[in-house]
């Protein structure tokens, strides 16, 4: 039977195609603003499926939606140069400069906005970001567990950061698969250096500290359809209190107690409404482990005054960018696996979830992390791209004179292979990712 639940995939397009737009809008208004011919504005690659032509610019949808492209007179170097002021390339560097980085500019300004639109209504985030960084529970054989980490240490510091957040914490070990960290932490008044080697796991091979936070509760927020939790009779908002008469410290407690018990149906003890009920579930192994499942992220809602959340934002938007440009220095260091690189089907899930989420916010705050990265991806100095633009622009300044149209026409074409082969490898890793194999 056809799944509708499929059709949240096409969420993707409208995304995509509306960050393209910005950003090619940028290169298109500043092109027309310093009085560059703009033959075509595309959206897609490829032949022409539909469009209209006002004045000297033909807008264009190309068959394959791919991208866009901005077609300004006399912009590729291979083209016949001529006398005629209004072409690309006899305008100055500094125009030209302006036109490649107008692209980026607009997408990372339209991470800002939208980031700064979702805190104005609905900022929602983990709670125990708001709680200090205590260890609530340390997984068996895990890279904590092996570095000496116990339930209740607090961490103080990891990788230069001072009193960081847990999600700071984790994106960290998240980013130094298989790479030593290092990590204060504070112990019955003292403080103490560690170095832990977060292991990679998973299809995306990320590194996992194998910690956990300390939760002042264990409250459902989230239960999987037809799953033994849900066959059981638990409901969102019961508070779990007690497994097999065990205390848990955290929901970390339950996942490794339930890879001892396994298939063993175990007694669960919740507070729901005040009153304290018991239930029976049969865990079932799935994703390689035994579950029940329910999940318990525990949230806070705000909203921001425009000036706090602008600010909010700003600083949101420098930590991202600056993890991107971290993560592409790891990879190409091959400190990081390039499996962890998210192409366009692992977006459109990612979309697709969003989407089915509660509100508008999820969405928006996704679109912001996708165009932030397109931006920052764009100012990459990679030929072809508008980085790759702006930096033969730079050599040519400092040279005072324009590089050899052989020589660019070599580098463009070299590129161009670089490009579709990394294209061809992010899919096929998202192909691998989506079908289970490898993990």
């Amino acid at each position: 039977m056809f799944d509708l639940s499929n059709l949240y995939y096409l969420y993707i397009i409208p995304v995509l195609g509306f960050m393209i737009l910005i950003h090619e809008f940028g290169h298109y208004a500043v092109a027309k603003w310093l009085g560059v011919r703009v033959e075509q504005f595309a959206i897609g690659f490829g032949k022409r499926l539909i469009g209209f032509r006002r004045g000297e610019t033909d807008y264009r949808l190309n068959a394959i939606p791919l991208g866009g492209y901005v077609k300004m007179s006399g912009e590729n170097p291979m083209d016949a140069r001529s006398d005629d002021p209004r072409e690309f390339m006899n305008h100055s560097r500094w125009h030209r400069f302006l036109i490649a980085i107008a692209g980026p500019i607009m997408n990372i300004l339209l991470a800002i906005v939208l980031l700064t639109t979702v805190f104005m209504v609905h900022y929602e985030y983990a709670a125990v970001d708001d709680e200090p960084t205590v260890i609530g529970w340390v997984f068996k054989d895990s890279a904590a567990a092996k570095a000496g980490f116990q339930i209740g240490d607090r961490i103080i510091r990891v990788d230069g950061i001072q009193n960081p957040n847990w999600k700071q914490v984790q994106m960290k070990a998240a980013i130094n698969a298989g790479q030593p960290l290092d990590v204060v932490i504070e112990r019955d008044g003292q403080s103490i250096a560690k170095t832990i080697t977060p292991q990679p796991e998973g299809m995306d091979r990320i590194g996992e500290g194998g910690w956990a936070p300390k939760e002042n509760s264990i409250v459902i927020t989230d239960l999987q359809p037809d799953m033994p939790a849900m066959k059981a009779g638990l409901k969102e908002g019961d508070q779990i209190l007690t497994l097999d008469g065990k205390q848990l410290p955290s929901l970390a407690a339950m996942v490794e107690s339930l890879e001892i018990t396994k298939d063993k149906p175990v007694v669960l003890s919740v507070l729901r409404n005040g009153q304290q009920q018991t239930f029976t579930v049969q865990p079932v192994p799935s994703d390689k482990r035994y579950r029940i499942g329910i999940g318990s992220l525990q949230t806070k809602v705000k909203t921001l005054p425009f000036a706090q959340a602008l600010q909010l934002s700003l600083h949101e938007n420098r930590e991202n960018a600056l993890l991107i440009l971290e993560l592409v220095k790891k990879m190409v260091q091959h400190k990081m696996s390039f499996r962890s690189i998210e192409g366009p089907i692992r977006i459109g899930q990612a979309a697709g979830e969003a989407a089915r989420s509660k509100g508008w916010t999820p969405l928006m705050g996704l679109t912001a992390a996708i165009s932030l990265n397109l931006g920052i991806f764009n100012l990459l100095p990679i030929p072809i791209l508008d980085g790759g633009v702006i930096l033969f622009l730079l050599i040519e300044g400092l040279m005072r004179r324009d590089i050899s149209m052989n020589i660019k026409e070599r580098v463009y074409q070299a590129a161009f292979v670089f490009l579709v082969l990394f294209a061809v490898m992010v899919i096929f890793n998202d192909l691998m990712k989506v079908s289970g194999v490898g993990g």
